[in-house]
């Protein structure tokens, strides 16, 4: 039976991650893909690496990561922000500094709502005065 050590849920934009911390050799895998195959551009998958590297805990851990909704990249904040919170779980030392990084705090901006009477979020439609 395979143990979780730690469990977190992370969110970025409209994206949700649910992330499996398990004992291991460091393996990353998201939605039964490898990261790299997962998130093309290094960028991303650096992203998400981060709170790893942060807790020197990169090759202690197999990482299981189920994410949908929103794009690319909120998915991978999404990763990062829960793969940060499991890492709290697996070892309370690792708090300070995944916090002093960032990595725990939910990044609280959404894309702003249409209004009616208007071609967007502030977008006004044309103004013809004749």
């Amino acid at each position: 039976m395979i143990k979780n050590l730690g469990i977190g849920t992370g969110r970025r934009k409209t994206s949700v991650a649910r992330v499996y911390v398990r004992d291991g050799s460091g393996k990353i895998s998201i939605n039964g893909k490898e990261i790299n195959q997962y998130f093309p551009q290094i960028e991303h998958s650096l992203m998400v690496r981060q709170p790893l590297m942060v807790t020197a805990a990169e090759n202690k851990f197999d990482v299981y990561i189920n994410v949908y909704g929103g794009g690319i990249h909120g998915q991978a904040g999404a990763c990062r922000h829960g793969l940060a919170r499991a890492l709290c779980q697996v070892d309370q030392a690792n708090y300070t500094s995944l916090r002093s990084n960032g990595y725990l705090t939910r990044d609280p901006r959404m894309v702003e709502r249409k209004k009616y009477g208007q071609a967007g979020a502030r977008r006004r439609f044309q103004f013809s005065k004749r």
